[in-house]
């Protein structure tokens, strides 16, 4: 490590800018929205830096020389777009014993600017010793990604209570326990949820700090988390921090093993799903274990593939989870209906043509039976089933009773968004046929006009998939 990471105070003093054209600019950008004051010599002479009325107090224009200009007081400089005037200031600076940063030449600077991730008390700094910027700014992306949009929030709401809280616990490992327990337990999760109020409401009815840190027994919960339809990318940024977070993880079989890399490592995970003609434990079996597991001070993640309230039967476990008197959260994923229509290109609705949508499942032939298909004849209505692959048969039958034209379009979409996924495309009449071509599920069934306008996956166009579909009507 060449560079050390510091945080310079700017309310020490002005930070001197030496510069032109956009290169410039975009330094100063950077200084105004970090607060600081600031003096600026734009060496091509051209004063005109956009300033907004908010900057013009904290932003000096100087039209002095910066190499004989007077740097009393001045905490670091900083170059960009100065040519040889940053190289002879860099010389200045140092012997001056001032921090100098001049754009792109590690030779002339001391310090280094840092990719940077502003969450208002929490500031993440990200480095690559000025090797290569655009890594640090992917680094930076990433973390930026993970870290939860109000934990500066969280940050503040901590300082806030901290030196009242530390005279009442004379211990420090006793101190750093009690602040652990609130950043990871309910008050933490109440502020990162934007519940202030109630937070500060929890924190202040804690009569005994020392005590709080000493139970040993942490409130458990239960996160039901959708992990979308395969694809990790899809992953929402709340449901990765649950399954980071996570003690045991009770997953569904169809969970990618993509996604469950995504647990940490240390995590216990339980895989309680079934696939088709294959046993499994049993609802009532996975709603103990998670409730026992959350009794007992674990954090809980149920991981359901999709989204855990479209036929994934998170209505029956949030009952059981309240029932019990457990804490539960509810993370929604991309449901396998959204991210097939993604993958394969098909508007689930469409100006005029189809505006109205339809999921039901299908998982056997009596399910499809069981289905009042008269409600679904309507030309505009798009029709998704999931599970429909066994009952494809059943679900072709029930429409044509109902009156549905055996030219229907209709798209059979096998492990949407995974590498290995793969799409038919034909009529309703041929619907048992696509449905062996697509080499095994899971898959969708989407059932309208809307298919005609299917796409990239195929590597076909909308106009080459229209005439697929009339071929196969004549």
């Amino acid at each position: 490590m060449r560079f050390l990471p510091v945080f310079l105070d700017l309310k020490a003093g002005p930070v001197v800018l030496i510069g032109a054209g956009e290169l410039l600019r975009a330094k100063l950008r950077v200084l105004a929205a970090a607060g600081a004051r600031i003096r600026v010599h734009a060496t091509d002479g051209n004063q005109d830096l956009g300033l907004s009325s908010d900057d013009v107090a904290r932003i000096e224009i100087s039209t002095s020389d910066p190499l004989t200009s007077d740097l009393v007081g001045v905490i670091a400089i900083v170059c960009a777009g100065a040519g040889d005037v940053g190289v002879a200031m860099s010389a200045r600076a140092k012997s001056l014993g001032l921090p100098v940063n001049v754009m792109d030449d590690l030779a002339h600077s001391s310090f280094i600017f840092p990719a940077i991730v502003d969450r208002g008390d929490v500031v993440v700094a990200v480095g690559t010793g000025g090797t290569s910027p655009v890594v640090a700014r992917r680094v930076r992306e990433k973390i930026e990604a993970l870290l939860p949009a109000r934990i500066g929030e969280l940050a503040e709401f901590i300082g806030g209570f901290r030196k009242s809280v530390n005279e009442r616990i004379a211990e420090f490992p006793l101190r750093r326990r009690f602040w652990e327990r609130v950043i990871d337990g309910p008050i933490g999760a109440a502020v990162l949820a934007g519940r202030k109020g109630e937070a500060d409401a929890a924190i202040k009815a804690i009569s005994d700090p020392s005590e709080f840190a000493r139970a040993d027994k942490p409130q458990g919960s239960v996160a039901l988390v959708g992990a979308g339809p395969g694809d990790p990318d899809l992953l929402t940024i709340k449901a990765l921090r649950a399954l980071q977070d996570a003690d045991i993880v009770f997953h569904d079989e169809l969970v990618s093993s993509e996604i469950l890399d995504r647990i940490r490592r240390d995590t216990t995970r339980v895989p309680v799903g079934r696939r088709v003609g294959k046993p499994g434990i049993g609802q009532d079996a996975i709603n103990t274990r998670m409730i026992e597991a959350a009794q007992a001070g674990q954090r809980v993640v149920r991981l359901k593939g999709g989204d855990p309230f479209v036929f994934g039967r998170g209505g029956e476990e949030v009952e059981a989870l309240r029932a019990a008197d457990v804490a539960y959260s509810i993370i929604p994923g991309i449901t396998a209906g959204l991210g097939g229509a993604a993958d394969f290109e098909v508007p689930l609705t469409y100006r005029h043509e189809a505006t109205r949508i339809t999921f039901l499942t299908a998982h056997k032939a009596r399910d499809a039976e069981t289905v009042d298909w008269s409600t679904l004849t309507d030309t505009k209505m798009t029709v998704v089933v999931y599970m429909g692959m066994t009952a494809a048969p059943a679900v072709r039958a029930g429409l044509f009773a109902a009156g549905r034209s055996p030219e229907t379009p209709v798209g059979v979409f096998a492990r949407v968004t995974r590498p290995d996924a793969q799409g038919a495309i034909g009529m309703l009449r041929d619907l048992p046929e696509l449905v062996r071509q697509t080499n095994g599920g899971p898959a969708i069934l989407i059932i309208g006009d809307v298919v005609r306008h299917a796409g990239s996956l195929r590597r076909q166009t909308p106009k080459q998939i229209i005439s697929d579909l009339l071929d196969a009507a004549e």
